[in-house]
Parts: C-alpha cells; structure tokens; sequence
C-alpha cells in the first residue's frame, strides 16, 4: 500500500505536517486542538488524549514509580540526579504507553505530552500547590527545571522521548480559591527579575511546550495574553512549541475574568493570541461556532495546528515504531528494581537537616530502644504527595526502621495525635512509653489532603492553601506534651522530629525543644527508608532547603500580594527567617582554603579547595551568590554540589560570567553595573548568622 505525504518518514517533518493539515476539514481542524482529540478514520489517524503528568513519576496510571515530589528533588541540589531521574520517568512513559496502545486503549493519562514541570516561583509558602515547584529562587528553580527537561524529552535529533511542558506561564502561585479570576500586575523587576527568568532558560533549553495559567497578568487572561504568549514568548524569546491552556482556563475569559462574553468570543481570543491546544470540553464546539461566525480564520487554525500536530511527528505518533528509538524500551522497566535504587537515593538526597544538638543523629550502638510516633509515622500520603505515581511498594517511616534496625533494639509504635483536630479521647499513653525510650522519633507534618490543589485538598477549608504556616495545632500539643514529659524524666530520652509537607513550616516551639528536626518533604515510595537510613546513619542526609523557613506567619505579607518586597530569601527581613535558603547540616565537617581569582576575557574564574575533615563521608553545597554595586539584596548565580569520602579533597571552580553578574532592567534587559560587585560563597543564603565556611571576594567591573 502507498503512503500518502504525511505518512511518509522519508519526508520533511515540516512537509510532512503541512500536508496533514491540507487533508483536514474545518470541523476535523477544530477537533484536533483539544486535548482529547478524537481519531480521524479516514486518514488513519487515531485519537490522541494530550492530558498527562509526570511531576515525579508517570501519574495517575498504574504501576510506577514514585520519585520525591518536586520539591523534595529540589532540595537535593543536584542537576543530574535529576535529569536522571527524569529519564527514568520518561523510560517509564514509554513503555506504559506502547504496551496500552498494543492493547487499544488511547486513555487520558496514557499519552506521551507531560504537563510538567511546573516552574512557577513559590513566593509563599501557604500555597497548596508549591510542593510542585523547585523552590523559592529562579536560578535554582530554571536549573532543575532544565535538567528535568532534558531527561523527559531525551537527546535524540528527531525524536521526542517525551514532550515536556513549562508551566503555568506565568505569576502565578495562588490563592488557589481566587486563581480563576485574580489579576496580578507586578512590578516590571519582579516581572523580569523573578517571574519569568526559568521559564526563559527552559524556552532556550528546548522545552516542547508551556501551559499558560488560570490568572491574568496585566488585565489579560494569561491563556490569551497578547503580551506573554505573543510579545514574550514567541517573539522575545522565539518559541515555536506549542501553548495548551491549563484545564478549562479558557471558560474563566467569560466567566471568570469576564473580558469576553461567549465561548465563542474566548475560544477566538485563545486561538489569535497564541494558545494553540485546549484543556477542556467546550472549547470545539466553540472554536467551529467561531470559525463560522468570521471571528478566527483558517490561517488562524492552520497556525495553532501546525503547531500541535508538529509535535504529535516528533513523539513519532504517525511513523512505523521501528523508526522510533523509544518505542522499545520494554515494560520491564517501570518500577523496576534500578528505578527503586534511584527513588531512595532521590530521597536520602532531598532530606535536610535542620538542627541536630549534641550530635544526637545519627542514632548509634548506645541506642538500644526507639519509640516511633505521630500522625504521619505510617502514612502513605505523606509519602506520595500529589500527583503522584502509584508506587508497588512504599516505605512508611515506621517500615523503614523496621526493616534497618538492629536485632535487638527494641522498636514499639504509638500514633499520639490526630493529623489537624484534636484527639477525642483525653488518656494517651505515648509520652509515658516516651520517657522509657532511648529515642523518640515524632513524625509530624502535612500530607496533600491538606496542602495541595483546590480540588483535590480534600480536608482543606481553604482550597488547598494553609490559612497558617505553623504546624497544626493538635500536633503541637502533642509535641510539648512529649517535650515536658521528656524534661521532667530527666531529659534523657532524644526528642527527634521528622517533617512532611510540601512548604516551609514556622516551628519555633521544635527548635527550642527537639533534639533533632529533619525536614523529609514527600519523599516518594522509598521515603521511609531513606529517613531510617538517615536517622540509623546509614547515609547522610543531603539536602538543602529551596525556600526560606519564616518564624511565623506573621512574618509574611499578605497572600494575594504580588510584590516580591518581604518574600524569599532575597527580601526577607533577617530576623523574620528561622532557617534560610540553602541551609542544611550533615554528619561530618569540611575546610576550604583561601581562593584564588583569575580574571578572564567577559568572565573571572575562582577557584579553592574543599576538604572532608570529619570521621563520615559528606556533602557539601556551594553557593554563590551575587552582590551588585550599593546593593544589599542577594541573588543565587551559580550552585554545585560535592560529595566527599573521609579526608577526601577536591578542587572546586566557577566560572563568573559578565552576563551572570549583569542587573535586570525594568523593560528586561540586563546592564552590567560598573564597580564593585560582591561574590559571596556559602552554604545557605546570606543571613544574620556568619557562616563558618564562606568566601567574599571583591570583582571590579569598569
């Protein structure tokens, strides 16, 4: 049997996507930018269902296996761990999908375009959703986020391993109660200086796609934004991906920010403005009712088409699957035992500690007995977060120490308290079993029925977003119940608290009292074998936090506040942080010796030796962060990670460019201030407490 143009792999893909579309008919056009497109017979061309996720595993579909949750890889610090996992989710993917079309099923959540990652800025930590971002800084945020990129869509030349998408472009991070029809008009710096930079540096790295938001920006819905989808994106930026709008977004133009008055009238604006795929039902009738009445053309439809359906040729959609490398990765792969391997190794990479006096982690010989307590010891949402893979075996904290420690030291578990109400009955024997212990490991926290997305926050009264940011109050009364309880039987007994959740928490009360407090994120299937591994001293715990701790909601402004001015690490007022961006302790200790400058042709090179002079093997996060001329304000440029085994040395070097020390003009632009800019290096942001290990070096410009 011929092929027709379009079927043809020996073709132009360009060609080839050209005349696919002069086969089409105005309602068949229409049909194919939703995202349940629907098959075309005649052609061949069988339905598509663009709708999936893959924030830390293949989503919502089976057997998978569950990575950290976004944040939790965040706070690992680490691009190639990273880009690998990413690669693993993508191999996943692959397989998943093929092996379902082998058996006819074309369901949402089988497809190979991910709506993922998403790069917003998580200037607040109420918001539900900001356990899918990568933190509070756009430099760390446009890294992770590139490399995550990298590793879904693959390195192939034609070929797409997976499409990934940016999102949601852009200022947009709650309230998720007002998200369908609030409008953000931030200030120009914070625009370009905050907003936008990652989602720049994905558009560079190749991204296939970006999802606009629900929220408007400047007056205009962001899914039909003249100025972000066409000025920004496609023409600052030269994008030539395709835009989806986020899920039923495009209804809100009427309904919700009311700048239109039908469905007609919306699906037009989308259309003319640059979004080009629609999450949502309404929109093809809608789209043909448009068409007919002359409110879009065909050459608006054949723009938006040519966009979508190039990326359908570049998954290899239409071409035999032994000319696409992918499509035989086998379905042994998905959570596989290497895959298991790489979540706990994700996850003992993502736990930070945040304070551990007298050295009381890790746990050694001279603890013979172990009290595990808390509402999330055995919980299994605390280990997913949301949009989640379904893991085929996930680790509670309880199994995990169950399962490291030794014979013959003596575990026993009791709840405690309820998650976020008080608990019924007033007798509670754990703090009696508390005091005869050698440990107490108190699991504390939030799972995403609290935290999480409007619809899916089912225990929320707030959509989704916390109304506080301090921990619940059943559990912290639990927790002063089992700290008076501990100091008034001596004190011998170690008090250590593990956090889940997927924010920042103000614990002052667990700094005063706790021994030790580790912050676990939702660490993904293998997350309570990474705590036991951490807690026993069978791994170090090597994260560092992506977001600023507050000292208490009161420390932040308003929510619904745009204005960078009192957020993240660069505005906060000292005295408002209890633990800053980046920081996190380990096991052992390092030295650095004196650096040495060189200055280069636009660049300045910098380099020094870090040793491992502790008694355990390490890690240490160098940060690098960006004074310019009379500014007091701090801005990450440049990161690395190092792990070092027992008086193991290493040599590190960043390479400063002018472009990285150039300022950020109100209209975008960058300018490279003249005079004398400040490189400071530490391991967490700079903060009213020195740092022990830190480098300032002075770089003269002009």
């Amino acid at each position: 049997m011929s092929l027709v143009g379009f079927q043809d792999v020996t073709r132009d893909g360009e060609e080839r996507v050209r005349d696919l579309i002069g086969r089409l008919s105005l309602l068949e056009k229409c049909s194919q930018l939703r995202y349940d497109a629907p098959a075309i017979e005649r052609l061949g061309i069988p339905a598509y269902n663009w709708w999936n996720e893959a924030l830390h595993g293949v989503a919502r579909n089976g057997r998978g296996t569950v990575f950290p949750q976004a944040i939790g890889m965040a706070a690992t610090w680490n691009a190639n761990l990273v880009r690998e996992v990413a690669s693993a989710i993508s191999d996943e993917a692959r397989a998943k999908h093929h092996e379902a079309v082998r058996q006819g099923s074309r369901q949402q959540y089988q497809g190979l375009t991910f709506w993922t990652p998403n790069i917003n800025i998580f200037r607040d930590p109420r918001w539900g959703r900001g356990q899918e971002t990568w933190g509070e800084d756009p430099r760390l945020t446009a890294e992770l986020g590139a490399a995550f990129v990298r590793g879904l869509q693959g390195g192939d030349p034609r070929y797409l391993k997976t499409a990934a998408c940016a999102k949601h472009f852009a200022v947009h991070s709650g309230p998720e109660a007002l998200r369908h029809e609030f409008d953000v008009s931030p200030t120009p710096r914070d625009l370009w200086e905050t907003y936008l930079p990652a989602f720049q540096r994905l558009c560079e790295e190749g991204v296939e796609s970006f999802m606009g938001a629900y929220n408007a920006v400047y007056g205009e819905p962001c899914c039909g934004s003249k100025f972000l989808l066409s000025e920004v994106l496609r023409g600052r930026w030269g994008f030539r991906g395709h835009v989806v709008s986020d899920c039923w977004a495009i209804r809100d133009f009427h309904l919700g920010h009311k700048v239109t008055t039908s469905p007609e009238e919306s699906a037009a604006l989308a259309i003319k403005n640059g979004c080009d795929l629609n999450c949502g039902d309404e929109f093809c009738n809608a789209l043909e009712g448009a068409a007919l009445l002359g409110m879009v053309t065909e050459e608006d439809l054949d723009r938006a088409l040519y966009r979508v359906l190039s990326t359908r040729f570049r998954l290899g959609h239409f071409d035999p699957e032994e000319t696409v490398p992918y499509a035989t990765i086998p379905l042994e792969v998905v959570a596989c035992e290497a895959h298991r391997r790489l979540a706990f190794e994700a996850a003992v990479q993502s736990i930070v500690l945040l304070q551990n006096r007298r050295e009381c982690l890790p746990l050694g010989g001279d603890c013979r007995s172990i009290l595990v307590t808390g509402p999330l010891a055995t919980s299994v949402e605390a280990m997913l977060g949301n949009y989640s893979a379904l893991g085929g075996a996930i680790s509670t904290p309880l199994e995990g120490l169950a399962g490291r420690i030794a014979e013959g030291v003596r575990l026993d578990y009791r709840k405690g308290c309820l998650l976020d109400r008080p608990r019924p009955n007033p007798s509670n024997w754990t703090a009696f079993e508390a005091v005869k212990c050698d440990a107490v490991i108190c699991c504390l926290g939030l799972t995403p029925d609290v935290e999480n997305e409007e619809g899916d926050a089912i225990e929320s009264a707030h959509r989704g977003d916390r109304a506080t940011i301090e921990l619940p109050e059943s559990q912290r009364t639990f927790f002063l119940e089992l700290a008076n309880a501990i100091r008034e039987a001596g004190g011998r007994t170690r008090l250590i608290v593990v956090l889940f959740g997927g924010a920042a928490f103000a614990i002052p009360e667990l700094v005063e009292h706790a021994d030790a407090i580790l912050h676990a994120w939702y660490p993904g299937e293998a997350g309570g074998e990474a705590v036991a591994a951490v807690l026993l001293g069978q791994s170090g715990p090597g994260g560092r936090l992506p977001v600023s701790f507050p000292r208490s909601t009161d420390c932040l402004p308003p929510f619904q506040d745009y204005s960078m001015q009192g957020r993240t690490y660069r505005f906060m007022a000292p005295d408002d942080v209890l633990f800053p961006f980046g920081y996190g302790l380990g096991f052992t200790s390092f030295t650095w010796s004196e650096a040495t400058t060189e200055k280069l042709e636009n660049s300045w090179g910098i380099a020094w030796d870090i040793q491992n002079t502790g008694s355990r093997e390490g890690v240490e996060v160098v940060q690098c962060y960006h004074f310019p001329p009379a500014s007091i304000t701090p801005r990450l440029i440049a990161f690395q990670r190092i792990a070092l085994a027992v008086g193991e040395h290493q040599s590190v070097h960043f390479h400063i460019t002018d472009s990285q020390l150039a300022t950020v003009q109100e209209d975008g632009s960058s300018l490279l201030l003249t005079g004398k800019h400040r490189i400071h290096f530490a391991t967490h942001a700079p903060w009213k407490q020195a740092t022990p290990r830190a480098v300032d070096l002075p770089l003269v410009v002009g």
